[in-house]
C-alpha cells in the first residue's frame, strides 16, 4: 500500500478541462507496493450528463505509460455509471454518494465483483 495523492492544477471551467496530478496504487490485479502517476484531463459535456476523462499513467508494475480513458455518466440523485478501461482492461462502477458516504460496486475487467465504501469527516 502506497500514498494516494492527487493535485488539481486546473479546475473546470466553460471553456477548458480540468487538470490534475496524482499517484496511487497500481491498477486493478498489479502487485503490492507498486504505484502508478498520472496526469489526467477532464470534462463534462455542456448541459449532458456525461464527464469523459482520458490519462497518461505511468506504471511502476509495467515500468511503461498507458493510457487509461473512460467516462462518468450522472443518472441522477447520487447515483452514477463509470464505464473505464485502465489502460489495459475494462472495467465498470456504479456508484451512489450522499454527503458524507459513497459507495461503489465494482466489476474488474468484466470477471470480477468488488465493493467499496468510502465516508468522509
Amino acid at each position: 500500500m502506497g500514498p494516494l495523492a492527487t493535485y488539481f492544477v486546473l479546475t473546470e471551467a466553460a471553456w477548458r478541462p480540468a487538470l490534475f496530478l496524482g499517484t496511487s496504487s497500481d491498477r486493478i490485479g498489479s502487485p503490492p507496493h507498486t504505484q502508478g502517476y498520472y496526469a489526467t484531463v477532464a470534462k463534462r459535456l455542456g448541459t449532458l450528463p456525461v464527464g469523459p476523462y482520458a490519462s497518461l499513467h505511468y506504471s511502476e508494475w509495467e515500468e511503461r505509460f498507458v493510457f487509461p480513458f473512460g467516462a462518468n455518466v450522472d443518472l441522477g440523485h447520487g447515483f452514477s455509471l463509470q464505464p473505464m478501461n485502465d489502460g489495459r482492461r475494462p472495467h465498470l462502477l456504479a456508484s451512489w454518494a450522499g454527503e458524507r458516504i459513497s459507495v461503489t460496486a465494482v466489476w474488474a475487467w468484466f470477471e470480477r465483483a468488488g465493493l467499496a465504501v468510502a465516508a468522509g469527516f
